[in-house]
């Protein structure tokens, strides 16, 4: 079929008629289909089982740093540190443990530089501005947090390369307001990018007006492939920070949570020894330790990174043929139309896909009125406000394959009839 911008009016309002009847029958089927949030799905979650039996009453609880069911050991035991360390390619002692998400971790860290400021520097809380930058399309609960603090939010638009770099270095260099950065440098969500090394090396080398700068560095898909056998690979932030002679400019972020079980994971941050004493202020007074339990179960279970690597291919197994019948779908209802493109990831847990400006809403309404719950339109964005009101992010992983292909079908014909819609109109 050729592209919907050369086809007459008469042609469209036929297609569109067509387009209807299946809408109807659709609508008719009383569907309840999920591609909302990245969730794993239960397969996914069943491949964490047998982690809940290395731990029994008759287990040793003991590990490097003593008895982990006691008090202490703030920053977590030191088996879990080596173990996220070599997940996250940072060495241990550069590791703090957190508690079940990264989320938290991340929430803290904003908190903490907002009530009592970072290394030393002025609380945010009391300078008359603060802005971060947010490359976009983004995720959204990074810019809830920002959001949450009354945080000003500077869109950069995302290039195949990662961030617009020529923008973050005029903004991060020449105002002192700009005091962070968030980031998903593998696999970014929702666009699955991974930064290229030009991209890491600009951020390292950064010379932020703001000496309080601080970039956060979600590593939240480190060893998320669908394709473990050629993976997308990204240079060592932490390291390439020490070289520009920047140390303390980064807080490297990863978690569990979709590698065992998203509701009982373990996290970690990568950072400096100035930010982790920074950082042991606040712990010392919020709690007393994390779920060092938690911890070792997870130690015990994975042992080392290669045990992590066998884990991830069987997620992969899982993931990549969902991954597959999107973009297969997607291909033989839109290719050529010229209404819309969307990424192919190499991994991550993320389609994202671009209508033509104006529609994305609509799609995602109209979907929604067909049984199928897509994330809401804008959520790729501060303040929920796509300025083209054109990206959708896909999430593959919690339906079944039969539903997904489905609710990947309805999408494509939503699609369709809102951009029609549109053409018509103009």
């Amino acid at each position: 079929m050729k592209p919907y911008r050369e086809m007459s009016k008469e042609e469209l309002a036929s297609l569109k008629e067509q387009l209807e009847a299946v809408y109807k029958e659709y609508q008719g089927k009383n569907l309840s289909l999920n591609m909302a949030r990245g969730k794993p799905c239960k397969e996914q979650l069943d491949l964490s089982l047998p982690m809940m039996d290395v731990l029994n009453s008759s287990s040793d609880y003991i590990s490097a740093d003593g008895d982990v069911r006691n008090y202490g050991i703030l920053t977590g035991i030191q088996e879990a540190k080596e173990l996220m360390g070599a997940m996250m390619d940072a060495p241990a002692e550069n590791i703090v443990m957190y508690g079940n998400a990264s989320l938290t971790l991340m929430f803290d860290t904003v908190s903490r530089a907002w009530t009592h400021g970072v290394c030393g520097s002025t609380p945010w809380c009391k300078l008359d501005k603060v802005k971060f930058l947010c490359p976009v399309p983004g995720y959204d609960r990074h810019f809830a947090i920002t959001q949450y603090f009354g945080i000003e939010m500077i869109n950069i638009p995302m290039t195949a390369d990662g961030p617009d770099m020529d923008l973050v270095e005029k903004y991060v260099n020449n105002d002192e307001t700009v005091k962070g950065i968030w980031c998903v440098p593998l696999y970014s969500n929702p666009s699955g990018q991974s930064y290229s090394d030009e991209t890491v090396k600009r951020f390292a080398n950064l010379k932020p007006a703001a000496k309080d700068f601080r970039i956060i560095w979600d590593n939240a898909y480190c060893v998320h492939h669908l394709h473990p056998d050629h993976p997308d690979h990204i240079l060592d932030i932490l390291s390439e920070c020490a070289k520009a002679g920047n140390p303390d400019m980064v807080y490297k972020i990863g978690s569990t949570a979709k590698i065992t079980f998203p509701g009982s994971a373990i996290s970690a941050i990568a950072t400096s020894k100035a930010n982790i004493e920074d950082m042991k202020k606040q712990m010392n007074v919020q709690f007393i330790s994390h779920d060092k339990i938690n911890q070792l179960r997870h130690v015990r279970f994975f042992k080392n990174l290669d045990g992590i690597k066998a884990q991830m291919a069987k997620h992969a197994a899982i993931l990549c043929p969902k991954f597959e019948a999107v973009d297969e779908i997607l291909n033989k209802e839109l290719a050529g139309l010229e209404i819309g493109k969307w990424t192919k990831p190499n991994g991550g847990y993320f389609v994202s896909f671009d209508s033509l400006d104006g529609c994305a809403k609509a799609i995602v309404a109209k979907c929604k009125d067909a049984g199928v719950v897509m994330t809401g339109a804008g959520a790729t964005y501060p303040y929920g406000k796509d300025p083209h009101d054109s990206n959708i992010r896909i999430a593959p992983s919690f339906p079944t394959l039969e539903d997904l292909k489905l609710a990947a079908e309805i999408f494509c014909v939503c699609v369709k009839l809102v951009s029609i819609d549109k053409l018509l109109a103009e």
